[in-house]
């Protein structure tokens, strides 16, 4: 995948494209190890990533780990 950044955003290529990729994740568009591959990062770092964008690792609902427990 290519992604062209505008030239404002060329210093922080990146960055843009962490937060891109952290972004794609949290809507469920990319698994965690895709969004790292994105990123050219390992899978095991990438939930810094998430950290610094303050997207959740896990993406359960209430509902959902109610449900796990049923």
């Amino acid at each position: 995948m290519t992604l062209n950044v505008p030239d404002a955003l060329e210093k922080e290529h990146d960055e843009t494209v962490r937060l891109i990729a952290a972004k794609l994740y949290e809507a469920g568009k990319l698994s965690l190890g895709q969004a790292a591959e994105m990123c050219g990062m390992k899978k095991w770092d990438f939930p810094a990533i998430l950290a610094k964008f303050n997207i959740p690792y896990f993406q359960y609902t209430g509902d959902d780990l109610l449900n796990e427990f049923k």
